[in-house]
């Protein structure tokens, strides 16, 4: 696969996209789920079967005037990104949407990223050294 700053094969872009800390899911301009990873920590189980479904089939019902609203407000070029963090089993989970704009700024889908950033927020100071034997 070509790209604009060099190229992939099928298998490295699937190994690179499942070895990302974060889940991804993208959602295409017709509300449509097109994708997403399987990296080794998932917090949101995500089957096959979402694939081809409609966005708002695959929230709870409560949740579905928020996520209407978050591509709706994409669709339009009102906002870029939207941005939740939730505690679920003990853990602080960061959940962002972001529009997917092509070259053009043509509104070409939604991207949603998934994060488990319970240890990040602990984080002080600087590590500055790798600490592990080589």
């Amino acid at each position: 696969m070509q790209f604009e700053n060099g190229n992939f094969t099928k298998q490295q872009i699937d190994s690179v996209l499942n070895t990302l800390p974060v889940e991804i899911t993208f959602i295409d301009e017709n509300d449509s789920v097109c994708y997403f990873n399987k990296p080794e920590k998932i917090i949101f189980v995500r089957t096959k079967a979402i694939i081809g479904r409609k966005v708002q089939n695959c929230h709870p019902a409560k949740s579905l005037n928020t996520v209407n609203k978050i591509v709706e407000s994409f669709k339009s070029g009102k906002k870029g990104d939207a941005e939740f963090w939730i505690n679920m089993n003990k853990r602080m989970i960061y959940i962002k949407f972001l529009a997917v704009r092509d070259s053009n700024g043509k509104y070409v889908g939604t991207l949603e990223i998934v994060q488990d950033i319970t240890d990040i927020k602990k984080l002080e100071g600087e590590k500055r050294l790798l600490d592990w034997q080589g």
